[in-house]
């Protein structure tokens, strides 16, 4: 009792302080004092163990079940004129050492993710004489960088929307009030409430009503930096013929993606687990591949008319995810969603177990050593596999600090050495790659005394290097 009445308190104390930002729309005060309310009243159900329930193939749908997509250009047509493609493009590339949005860093032939992006729509459009568009939902942090770039794609056969997820004001742990009205200027007093604020904000910058009013029916969700999720005509025709109104693409789990969110039934709806959510006592079940064997690629696939009747309605009650950090030396506490986890406030919801090529996410330098070789070409935008690799996991690859930075990366490679037969990699130190290498099996390259150069042309394979003599 005493907790709910210091909660309102809290609340009570707020309101006034959040009233009085005028940076943000009333929409965002709102929803904010809401997201606040929710946290404080502590309404997140522990989940109960031992009622989770792996899910079927009815709920988590493999790909290879799915009816092959019409083969006829005018039904083809006649589906993807019901699509709309949005990517999440909130983020930075400050951890890759990049200024602006992520969307912008190169990943192959001089392209940024943002390019292949429209490129790939074009295509589909020129080809099917389709009008599938783009919305690209931008934080106040890549909002103003976006804007100009979009206007190089103005002569493209695509029509892009932008629109901002929602600015909601941290929250001073101290004394629960918000930090900008404590004087810290600038962006510095403001965040993005995660990617579950994609349905409010689609909602509230009126582009929801706007798609559905030119006959959009889905809208497939997913990551800017996900290269692998590309328009997939089979997962849109089965959503369509089952009047599945959410689709949640997973993908098997390797030892890489323990930590990656997946997919239970829970009291007769399929809904998703975070390691957040799960009881200490059961982590390391939660990261065994034998128990959980899927995890959530964040392409997501959402009925548009389902959207707005939940907004509405005020029915999306994600998770709460609780972010601590630290800004100016000042406690502070940020309130975030996640939009995979509204999948279990729509009806008739799946899953649909993909191929791992739809997961190829650019999240370090590393992964962008896979993507710029010959593990891969680029064919109208599409990132493929080469098929001369048989296994079908991608090589380990993890460099030093001295690669963290995108710039630092591409002047320590003359050219990316070929990986085809590459198990694994592991960089350390200052080391520096010539032109036309070939790297095979397990290697380690350490640089132990001072700069190390591996010459051009060298093959190198199941070897640990330390020095020049190893070579």
């Amino acid at each position: 009792m005493a907790a709910a009445v210091a909660s309102d308190a809290k609340l009570e104390k707020l309101r006034p302080a959040v009233a009085s930002l005028d940076q943000i729309s009333e929409n965002e005060k709102t929803g904010f004092i809401n997201l606040v309310s929710r946290y404080l009243s502590g309404e997140a159900d522990q989940i109960e163990w031992s009622k989770i329930q792996t899910p079927t193939d009815e709920v988590v749908v493999p790909y290879d079940t799915l009816a092959p997509a019409p083969e006829d250009l005018e039904a083809t047509k006649k589906l993807l004129d019901k699509l709309v493609v949005l990517k999440l493009n909130g983020g930075l590339g400050t951890t890759m050492g990049c200024t602006g949005p992520k969307s912008v860093i190169e990943v192959r032939n001089g392209f940024t993710f943002l390019d292949l992006i429209v490129i790939q729509i074009e295509s589909l459009n020129k080809k099917y004489g389709c009008n599938v568009p783009l919305l690209l939902m931008n934080s106040f942090n890549t909002h103003e960088d976006t804007q100009k770039i979009v206007e190089k794609y103005s002569n493209s056969n695509i029509e892009i929307h932008t629109f901002n997820q929602s600015q909601y004001p941290r929250i001073v742990v101290e004394d629960f009030s918000p930090l900008p009205s404590k004087g810290v200027a600038g962006k510095d007093g403001w965040y993005p409430p995660g990617h579950g604020d994609v349905f409010p904000a689609l909602t509230n910058s009126g582009k929801l009503d706007a798609m559905l009013s030119k006959g959009k029916e889905y809208v497939f969700v997913a990551n800017s930096d996900n290269l692998g999720a590309v328009v997939d005509l089979k997962i849109l025709n089965h959503l369509i013929n089952n009047q599945n109104e959410y689709c949640m693409e997973v993908t098997p789990k390797t030892l890489a993606d323990v930590k990656g969110g997946t997919l239970i039934s829970y009291e007769g709806r399929v809904q998703l687990l975070e390691i957040a959510q799960v009881p200490d006592e059961h982590v390391s079940e939660f990261k065994s591949i034998e128990k959980f064997k899927i995890f959530n690629t964040n392409n997501l696939w959402v009925n548009l008319k389902a959207i707005k009747r939940l907004v509405e309605a005020d029915a999306l009650k994600m998770e709460i995810i609780p972010n601590p950090k630290e800004v100016e030396g000042i406690k502070v506490l940020q309130l975030e969603t996640a939009a995979g986890a509204a999948i279990r406030f729509f009806d008739n919801a799946i899953g649909s177990n993909v191929p791992r090529s739809r997961f190829l996410p650019v999240k370090a330098t590393s992964d962008l050593l896979l993507v710029q070789s010959d593990l891969y070409t680029l064919v109208d935008g599409f990132v493929i596999r080469n098929p001369a690799r048989t296994n079908p996991a991608n090589p380990s690859v993890e460099l030093g600090p001295e690669f963290k930075k995108v710039g630092n990366f591409l002047s320590r490679f003359k050219s990316i050495p070929s990986i085809v037969e590459l198990d694994s990699l592991k960089v350390s130190g200052d080391v520096w790659f010539g032109a036309g290498i070939i790297l095979k099996g397990k290697v380690t390259i350490t640089a132990k005394a001072g700069k190390l150069e591996i010459p051009d042309g060298a093959v190198i394979e199941n070897k640990d290097i330390n020095g020049p003599e190893d070579l």
